[in-house]
Formats: C-alpha cells, sequence, structure tokens
C-alpha cells in the first residue's frame, strides 16, 4: 500500500522498534492469562509482549510485577521494549493507582482499551514513552487519533477475549485512508503466513493472542491451555453476555458456567468495578480464544513459538520472490 508517511517522534521511535524486532509482532495482552513470564520470554525471543495491569491483583502485585518485568528484560536483552495494558473505561477504579507505576516504571509502550487513550499521554509522553490505542471501527480509530494516540491497533472481528465486527481487510483499508501512523491488525494470527498477509493489507505490525496462550509462560491453567490445543473455529461463541463486551468464547466453558441460549444474547452492561480479578466474575471461569484457534496444534514455549512463525513468515517471503515474475506475466497490465 502506497501512502504520504509524516511521522511524530513516538511513532517513529515505534516503527524503529518493530524494525529491530524478530518479527513485526506483539504478543497481546491477554486479561487473567498475559503475566510477567509471558512478556519477559517475548523479550527473550525478540518480540514485544504485554499484559492487562488488571490482571495483578492489586496495586502492590501489580508494582511486583512491574519491577520483576523491567529487571528481567533489561538483564537478558538490555533497552528491550515491553507494553503495559491499561483499561481507561471510567467504571474502572484502580486506573490513578495504575497510572502513578506507569510514572515510576515507565515501560516503552502503554496501550489503552475501552476507552479514550487521552487519559494517559501526558505521563507516557512525559518519559518518552508511546501510546497505543485498541479500536474496533473508523469513529473510534478517528476518535483515537484524534485525542493523540501514536499507534492505532485495529481489533477485528476473528480476536478473541475482546473482538470487533468488521472483516480486517475492509477495517483497515478505510482506517487507511485517514491514518498514515503506525497500524496493528488483531484478530486470527496464528501463522507467519498471516503476518506477511497483515503487511501486504497495509498493516505495520499484528497482534496475536491466543496463540500465546498454550505455552507455559502464560497464567493459562493446564486445563485451558488443552482446550486451546483441541478447539476449532466451530467452538467458539461471540457474546457480550459474559463482561458486557462482545468476545469470542469456548463454548465447552459458557456450556459448564451454565449459560443458556437466551442468556447468550442478552449484553451485559460493561462493569469494571471492584477487584475484577478476584471477584466472583462470570469470565474467570469462561475461557475465551479467538478465530486462529484450530490453527494451533501443541503446548510450546513462547521461544518456539515465535521460532516456528518466523520460519513461517520468511517461508512465505520466499514464496513470494519464486512467484513474483510468474505472477506479473500471468496477470499483465490491462
Amino acid at each position: 500500500m502506497s501512502f504520504t508517511r509524516s511521522l511524530t517522534a513516538p511513532q517513529q521511535d515505534f516503527v524503529d522498534i518493530i524494525g529491530r524486532s524478530t518479527l513485526p509482532l506483539m504478543a497481546a495482552p491477554m486479561f487473567l492469562v498475559s503475566g510477567p513470564e509471558l512478556v519477559i520470554a517475548c523479550a527473550r525471543a525478540g518480540i514485544i509482549g504485554s499484559y492487562p495491569a488488571a490482571n495483578a491483583r492489586n496495586v502492590d502485585i501489580l508494582r511486583e510485577w512491574m519491577a520483576h518485568t523491567r529487571d528481567a528484560i533489561q538483564a537478558d536483552r538490555p533497552g528491550a521494549p515491553w507494553s503495559l495494558n491499561m483499561i481507561v473505561h471510567s467504571s474502572y477504579d484502580r486506573f490513578d493507582a495504575e497510572l502513578a507505576l506507569v510514572q515510576e516504571f515507565q515501560p516503552k509502550i502503554v496501550s489503552t482499551a475501552l476507552g479514550s487513550p487521552r487519559r494517559v499521554l501526558d505521563t507516557v509522553h512525559g518519559y518518552g514513552g508511546i501510546v497505543m490505542a485498541d479500536v474496533i471501527n473508523p469513529a473510534l480509530a478517528r476518535k483515537a487519533a484524534d485525542a493523540g494516540a501514536d499507534v492505532l491497533v485495529l481489533v477485528t472481528q476473528g480476536a478473541g477475549g475482546h473482538t470487533g465486527n468488521f472483516h480486517p481487510f475492509a477495517l483497515l483499508a478505510e482506517v487507511r485512508k485517514f491514518w498514515s501512523g503506525p497500524l496493528g491488525l488483531a484478530g486470527a494470527i496464528t501463522t507467519g503466513t498471516d503476518i506477511r498477509a497483515a503487511q501486504l493489507l497495509g498493516a505495520d505490525f499484528v497482534l496475536a493472542g491466543t496463540r500465546f496462550i498454550a505455552t507455559p509462560e502464560s497464567l493459562a491453567e493446564p486445563a485451558y491451555r488443552d482446550l486451546i490445543v483441541n478447539s476449532g473455529l466451530e467452538d467458539l461463541v461471540a457474546t457480550k453476555a459474559v463482561s458486557g463486551v462482545l468476545a469470542n468464547w469456548l463454548k465447552p466453558t459458557l456450556d459448564k458456567a451454565g449459560f443458556t441460549p437466551e442468556q447468550l444474547r442478552e449484553e451485559k452492561k460493561i462493569d469494571f468495578s471492584g477487584d475484577i480479578v478476584e471477584a466472583p466474575k462470570a469470565w474467570k471461569t469462561v475461557w475465551s480464544a479467538g478465530h486462529g484457534v484450530g490453527g494451533i496444534e501443541a503446548i510450546a514455549s513462547t521461544e518456539d513459538v515465535v521460532r516456528q512463525l518466523y520460519r513461517e513468515y520468511a517461508a512465505c517471503l520466499d514464496d513470494e520472490l519464486a512467484d513474483l515474475t510468474r505472477l506479473r506475466s500471468r496477470y499483465p497490465a490491462p
């Protein structure tokens, strides 16, 4: 895709980070699944890892997590970036306390979900960080851009724990009409070929979440990892009934939790107040996955997952080079 690109300093910083990575890939921040060990393993493998601040049971534990993440990455790969994801929804009680920890530990990238990135901009830009915003439609993408986000992530139809309604082809093309900054694509990213396909569509990088659930470094229960390996596309149900946020859930866990077809058609109000990790919320016993779940066939370390993705990505590039002349000959300009 061809477009004129004029980047701000944080945007150029991010593009340079992606250019130095093993792959143009971030491990998506997954609620109750991503934690420090996964993020550290991602850094060791040469990609960017992220976890939601909300995954820590309280702010004191989050402080420990952030200190451990910073120190471990600095020891293994000095200067390697990592990302913290923050809920910026008005119902979320811990926002101010978490923002204070962001100021203290200064993760290179702070991503925001379920609200405007404006709430974190001054703090993150103040120490030279990068603000990333998850969006699910063009209207929210415009709002995030107008609010000053450095990077946009398009959460599309195939994503897991927080999904969208739109096809990635159409959403990416429409957002590229008004956004020339760094753009990520999330949803059903399972193989190295998926990563390359996203680039051909106009994305600078991708986020993969489900691909990293079945790793020993994730916080997922062993039964969750096993279910990921043994599930396919038709085992998913998209509903707002669990958390109020549209997500793709594994049907066996919905059934076990007692959700009826009528309940799954309900639209629950979003509520992130109180202790969302320890409280008896429905989403603790119901597990999500993205549309790419059927492509995951084994539990593997983060390092092995990244290696496999790299092999697939490199093979895709080799095939492109081999096919280029043949395809141009087969489909000459009209």
